[in-house]
């Protein structure tokens, strides 16, 4: 398996660490208010249950464009529920245009303006639920997000496609019924948000995209799956949701950057991160959690700094454990304050600290308690 080395390069995963123009929610998201945004929803059956479908781009609403030499976003949430005829007959559908956009495109400050939409949207007494759909590279990193921020107790399941509108047999029809028939199931309720594509129901927390372009993309591993959508019509419930968290949405979001260990590492990219202004640190080891000598004092110097650093591990299953004690070992990080991450990868670890931090500032003891409780 070499997933997660794709996802961790050999170099570095570092937000911000060069100079850039980043992309903003103001330059994306369609929704004026996030707090008070526009659904647009006809009542055709009042014996049916209201869902509303918050549509953010990615490969389910894209076409392939000659000019463009591939798939662009091209479709609406409309367009999105005209595709499939069936969804009359389960609920009533609603639709937010959010934003209109590839996935990798994705930022944590679109994700919080998504999740204070969301939220508006589950406040409405006359809303059951809410589907988001979303591109399924950064998938997995925004349902976690989500599932952090919301207030609300509603069912909230992420889907998308692999597959975009253009192809002779696209999946993203089918995965909408889905999440929809998992929205209205008495029997996937208490699951925070899901990734749902495919018919496999993933908590947020453990799913990971494991192949670039198949539809069996989306697996737990070792937490297995939460449930299975049987013709995506009913539910059937495997396992209850672990370990939930929530965390207040704060703005704005502090720099949290995202390293790796690869053999030979300096730990000059750390430094980098800190000279930049990093507010937090997600530094992914080796094994169940090791760092070779330089980087042992690269990330000394952050921790001297009161920057908060967080050790994840590039192996795909297991978390990082205090097992080594030589320089780097993660005994010797843990005996230095660093915050040992409880199987969450780096991407997901980074989201949490960002959020954290944002919340607790750089309370050491609060930081730890969100991460180890």
């Amino acid at each position: 398996m070499n997933f997660r080395t794709q996802l961790l390069t050999v170099a570095a995963i570092a937000i911000g660490l060069f100079t850039i123009t980043p992309l903003l929610a103001k330059d994306v998201v369609m929704v004026k208010d996030p707090n008070h945004p526009k659904v647009e929803l006809t009542i055709k059956d009042a014996n049916l249950p209201n869902i509303v479908i918050v549509s953010t781009g990615g490969t389910i609403a894209e076409k392939i464009n000659a000019s463009a030499g591939g798939a662009v976003p091209a479709l609406s949430g409309s367009d999105l529920v005209a595709a499939v005829p069936s969804l009359s007959k389960m609920a009533n559908i609603g639709t937010v245009n959010f934003c209109n956009i590839d996935s990798s495109h994705m930022t944590p400050d679109i994700w919080a303006q998504l999740s204070r939409t969301v939220d508006a949207v589950l406040s409405r007494e006359d809303v059951a639920g809410v589907v988001v759909t979303h591109g399924t590279d950064t998938m997995a990193e925004g349902a976690w997000f989500l599932d952090i921020t919301l207030q609300s107790d509603k069912p909230v399941v992420f889907t998308g496609a692999m597959r975009d509108a253009s192809d002779t047999a696209p999946d993203g029809p089918g995965n909408l019924q889905g999440a929809v028939a998992q929205v209205i199931s008495p029997n996937a309720q208490g699951w925070g948000v899901t990734v749902t594509l495919n018919q496999y129901i993933n908590s947020a927390r453990d799913v990971l995209k494991t192949q670039t372009t198949n539809v069996q993309t989306f697996q737990s591993f070792e937490m297995g799956y939460l449930g299975y959508v049987v013709g995506n019509k009913t539910v059937n419930r495997f396992n209850d949701r672990l370990y939930p968290i929530h965390i207040p949405l704060h703005e704005p979001l502090p720099k949290v950057y995202l390293l790796t260990m690869f053999a030979g590492d300096d730990g000059s990219l750390i430094r980098a991160a800190i000279n930049e202004g990093a507010q937090g640190l997600v530094y992914s080891g080796v094994g169940a959690g090791n760092v070779n000598p330089p980087t042992m004092k690269a990330i000394e110097y952050a921790l001297s700094k009161k920057i908060p650093v967080v050790i994840c591990t590039r192996v795909f299953e297991g978390d990082v454990e205090p097992i080594y004690g030589d320089d780097g070992g993660g005994a010797d990080l843990l005996k230095h304050n660093c915050i040992l991450s409880p199987g969450l990868d780096g991407p997901k670890a980074r989201i949490l600290l960002m959020l954290a931090v944002a919340h607790y500032g750089n309370d050491a003891k609060a930081l730890k308690k969100i991460f180890t409780d």
